[in-house]
């Protein structure tokens, strides 16, 4: 028997300032609708969102609440490209179609920045620019970087030297460093409420607390039976990521559940100020890296790490702050308010998948942790797939749905993982 503490966000600095939220209703009568969406997070949302735009009727079904697993819980960076390599992308698209796809990420930004201002949401943007850094002394690979970029999406970026690098981040792990202005961060559990309240708006159903159980062939359209009801949709689209190995397992199948860490310090804006003076997003380049951002209030967000187990290690917190203490051992009087995990979904190729699977039935998932930017341009290609005004999704069709290998295949996530780690160590300590 759940209870409705079993519906609570899970304990992170983004639930705390976000405040108690009265839950939506589950869904308790039979409903037809034109489109049936399946996971309330960043895809899922933007999708209905963009469904609802061009005038289709249009359900949610969450087995939670609004953007409670990943979508609420990641670094909040917005930023382009893909979790997998564009030198991957060049090969299996051709650089024709690897531009484009390229772009389709760059668009997946600007829609979330447009969302932002447009719908007025408020304090959800918390800083501009993104830098990546380099805890290698390779100049060559940091201007590399920079001309790849160049050449597949046209725009410039920033090279930093050591000297300038390190006047940023007073740090001596760092001795490059690239800047994207096009990146940015946000309140991710905020954006997806400002989606949500906007769907409800234009008239979409939303049902937290309502977990699709069964998913079958209805005529020419789906019957999706759920909690108390059922739902007649003419297209369903299942973006529910890592969070169901069981309702469409021909998806599920092809993704592995990959966690990540965060946390979050106490205020310590004197002492941050004397470290790290941008207000921009900032990951390094390493296999297995970290990324970070200073909050508004003062604080420090930490992400990084990567594992396959499924429930939080003990003592996270102290875990990440060694993480931390690593790179600037002068913030070791920082303390933490807030450590949480949030689940993943990676597909082997670590690229989305995103298009049709049978007639009528969509995917929008697997972003492998590169998701605020790929879920909304997901969001906008297969609304626009469905309303048959746009077949762009189909750029992404050479990446399939191939087994991800079950328990065996998340052993062999998990050893990669540490390989990388073991890489860059090596790679740190011969330079």
């Amino acid at each position: 028997m759940q209870t409705d503490n079993d519906y609570d966000y899970p304990d992170s600095y983004y639930a705390e300032t976000l405040g108690k939220t009265p839950m939506r209703p589950a869904l308790m009568h039979p409903l037809d609708v034109d489109v049936c969406v399946i996971g309330a997070g960043l895809a899922g949302l933007t999708t209905a969102l963009e469904l609802l735009r061009k005038g289709k009727s249009v359900c949610v079904l969450e087995a939670k609440r609004v953007a409670w697993g990943a979508s609420g819980r990641n670094g909040g960076f917005v930023n382009v490209g893909f979790a997998g390599s564009t030198t991957d992308m060049v090969k299996r698209l051709g650089h024709k179609n690897a531009a484009e796809a390229f772009q389709l990420s760059v668009d997946g930004v600007d829609y979330v920045r447009r969302q932002i201002k447009d719908l007025k949401m408020g304090d959800v943007l918390e800083g501009e620019g993104e830098f990546r850094v380099y805890r290698t002394d390779d100049a060559q690979a940091a201007l590399r970087d920079c001309t790849n970029t160049k050449d597949i999406s046209g725009d410039d970026l920033t090279y930093y030297d050591t000297g300038q690098t390190r006047a940023i981040m007073n740090s001596e792990r760092y001795h490059h460093a690239v800047y994207d202005p096009r990146g940015f961060h946000i309140d991710p559990l905020k954006y997806c409420h400002g989606l949500a309240a906007e769907i409800e708006r234009l008239g979409g159903h939303i049902f937290e607390g309502t977990k699709a159980r069964d998913l079958t062939r209805s005529g020419t359209g789906w019957k999706i039976t759920a909690h108390e009801a059922a739902i007649s949709a003419r297209h369903v689209v299942l973006c529910t990521s890592a969070y169901d190995f069981k309702l469409y397992p021909p998806v599920s199948r092809a993704m592995q559940p990959v966690a990540t860490y965060v946390m979050v310090t106490d205020p310590m804006k004197d002492l941050l100020d004397q470290v790290i003076s941008s207000n921009a997003c900032i990951a390094d380049t390493r296999r297995a890296g970290n990324y970070y951002r200073r909050l508004p209030d003062g604080r420090l967000l930490w992400g990084g790490r990567i594992t396959t187990r499924q429930s939080e290690p003990f003592q996270l917190a102290q875990i990440m702050g060694r993480d931390m203490l690593s790179v600037y051992p002068q913030l070791s009087t920082a303390e933490t308010s807030h450590a949480w995990a949030g689940l993943m979904g990676y597909a082997l190729h670590s690229m989305p998948l995103i298009g049709q699977v049978e007639n009528g039935l969509w995917m929008a998932t697997a972003f492998g942790g590169h998701g605020l930017n790929t879920t909304a341009m997901a969001g906008f290609l297969i609304a626009g797939a469905i309303s048959g005004d746009d077949n762009r999704y189909k750029l992404f069709a050479p990446y399939k749905r191939n087994w991800a290998g079950g328990p065996v295949g998340r052993a062999g996530v998990q050893a990669k993982y540490w390989a990388m780690q073991i890489q860059d160590w090596f790679d740190e300590k011969n330079q």
